[in-house]
């Protein structure tokens, strides 16, 4: 199913924002800061879609109007500021119920759309995977079932009293049973999607790796890092949600272990949590990692609320006490001085520039001490000429300092995952403990 709405190049929108008159929580930022931030990642989004923001407006209530959220005064400024921008189409940086939806369209002539029908449209621009597509698709038909009522002259807004339900009822009422029909069809093919997945995934973990996943706000720079880390050419872009798919690459700690290293979707403030099944994707690399990554912007002036807004997705996954660390990235956009200061109040964080590869040997080195699970352990080994697996997966899994060939075998000075050792311990000769990283 294509985008409930697609916005391209040609599109003009005015974006819309709500903003509370009471005094915000946080003494330090002054009335409406937050909404106004909120604004400029709405037309982030907006140029992510491929539209052109050609003006915004924020309206200050005491409280949402239940009917039109801005209060019917406000639409007659809006639809002024419409025309005036040549702006065919409204964006609200909100949730906008069905009923606000149809009253605001009827009020501005114009097409309404909402916060999650944006982000719903570049979903569907950058899911590649077929489960990708289908989750998409998916939120896309439960977002538009509630609000076929009244969309459009074909569709009847007659009561529901005997010689009222006219043809205009009829297709209403078959178009919510096709998409219900096709809301089953693809709830199936997504459970044999995750089953095919979920084997893939057994089958990586048959080998005895850990698992490590980059999160973060989008536009934090994750698959930047990524490729830094990996070497893998996964897409970079400044565009919001260009990684929608999980890739998955594996890298090369200093003790010599391997682990899996996955990119996932970047979070955004005030996600609204029917559009988290649209992450399943990459959520479930978040929740099986050994060890998360939180990589944030750090040249970003809102990267402390966003850092917040990460931690409330991890808490609603429930990760939030999973092992982590807590990346810094683009530091090569902020002056030395305040680095410095960061670095003096926030010693244990990591300060890296993916870009200019800045900070990443320090970054490998924390990860490998930091990782939970499969310590690294030194054994003597000695293994049979004619075992290649093993063999391969000591040379593949582990650092081997010295091996020579005596009769029929092969003897080895590894170090090794413990997982990896357990597996192969009837190879051992004799153990050194437990290998430090160099």
């Amino acid at each position: 199913m294509k985008s409930t709405r697609s916005t391209d190049s040609r599109e003009r929108a005015l974006l819309v924002g709500l903003g509370r008159k009471r005094p915000s929580r946080a003494p330090e930022m002054e009335p409406g800061q937050p909404e106004r931030e909120s604004l400029e990642e709405l037309a982030e989004l907006v140029r992510s879609a491929g539209g052109t923001v050609a003006a915004s407006i924020l309206q200050m209530r005491d409280k949402p109007d239940p009917a039109t959220l801005v209060g019917r005064g406000k639409l007659v400024e809006i639809e002024i500021e419409a025309r005036t921008h040549k702006a065919p189409l409204v964006i609200f940086d909100a949730s906008l119920t069905p009923s606000q939806q149809r009253n605001i369209e009827k009020a501005l002539d114009c097409h309404v759309i909402d916060r999650t029908q944006l982000i719903l449209d570049i979903f569907a621009r950058h899911a590649r995977s077929r489960e990708g597509q289908l989750q998409v698709e998916l939120a896309q038909l439960n977002y538009l079932l509630p609000r076929l009522s009244g969309r459009g002259t074909e569709l009847s807004r007659l009561g529901g009293g005997i010689g009222t339900r006219g043809p205009g009822e009829q297709k209403l009422e078959t178009d919510r049973r096709r998409i219900r029909d096709r809301v089953g069809r693809i709830k199936q093919n997504i459970e044999a999607v995750r089953k095919q997945r979920s084997m893939r995934r057994e089958a990586r973990q048959a080998v005895p790796l850990g698992t490590i996943a980059l999160v973060g706000y989008t536009n934090a720079g994750k698959s930047t890092l990524f490729n830094a880390l990996s070497k893998a050419g996964v897409l970079v872009s400044s565009k919001m949600f260009a990684t929608l798919d999980p890739t998955v690459r594996a890298v090369r700690l200093p003790s010599g272990r391997r682990v899996l290293l996955s990119d996932t979707v970047g979070f955004i403030r005030d996600l609204p949590p029917a559009l988290i099944a649209a992450f399943r994707a990459t959520l479930e690399e978040v929740q099986e990692a050994s060890l998360l990554i939180h990589v944030a912007d750090v040249s970003s002036p809102y990267h402390a609320e966003q850092d917040a807004e990460v931690e409330k997705v991890l808490a609603n996954l429930g990760v939030g006490d999973r092992p982590r660390l807590h990346v810094c990235n683009k530091i090569d956009l902020i002056p030395p001085t305040d680095l410095d200061a960061l670095r003096a109040t926030n010693g244990s964080k990591v300060y890296v520039s993916a870009l200019k590869g800045i900070g990443l040997d320090e970054l490998l080195r924390r990860m490998d001490t930091a990782m939970p699970v499969d310590p690294v352990v030194r054994l003597r080994l000695r293994v049979p000429l004619a075992d290649g697996r093993t063999l391969a997966l000591v040379h593949a899994l582990g650092r081997v300092h010295s091996s020579h060939v005596d009769d029929s075998f092969m003897e080895l000075d590894a170090e090794l995952p413990e997982s990896l050792a357990h597996r192969i311990n009837s190879f051992a000769i004799s153990g050194t403990g437990a290998a430090t990283a160099k």
